[in-house]
């Protein structure tokens, strides 16, 4: 009887192990497959000599703001506005950099955000398109005045 209590630990033993590498493995495949689709996410749009030249033709017309308390009883501030591209060109993607500033006019908030992104259809020449911005932790040294819009990325068609 103490012969077969001595074998049933090792097998309970390397069963358990085996459940567990399994396990760590499978965390290691989830992990590493989901890198790379966040990295591609994040990447910026280009800014070459092309895009610098037509960057001229992109404006931003009849920015608006509010502020709303969501579900959760926190301020969330909204920056509206139309984008337009006054070119001769379609335009697929574009990047633009939010700064909001204090009254020392200083940068306490930067974000960069898809006006226009890989989903939307491309904005054709001489087209205009809504936007909207969602900010949920503006710092409370904000000056309260229009955050600076600035075109950082294009990538045309």
């Amino acid at each position: 009887m103490l012969q077969e209590e001595k074998h049933s630990v090792p097998v309970a033993f390397f069963g358990g192990l085996a459940v567990v590498l399994l396990l760590l493995g499978g965390v290691f495949l989830l992990t590493r497959h989901a890198g790379p689709a966040q990295s591609t996410a994040e990447q910026r749009l280009p800014m070459t000599a092309t895009e610098q030249a037509y960057a001229g033709q992109i404006r931003f017309l009849d920015l608006r703001m509010s502020r709303a308390s969501n579900f959760l009883n926190q301020e969330v501030t909204f920056v509206f506005g139309w984008v337009a591209n006054d070119g001769p060109r379609a335009v697929r993607e574009i990047e633009a950099t939010i700064e909001y500033r204090d009254l020392f006019n200083q940068v306490v908030l930067r974000d960069t955000r898809r006006v226009l992104g890989a989903r939307a259809a491309p904005l054709a020449a001489g087209q205009r398109r809504e936007f909207q911005f969602n900010f949920e932790h503006v710092p409370a040294d904000w000056n309260r005045q229009y955050p600076s819009l600035r075109l950082t990325g294009l990538l045309l068609d």
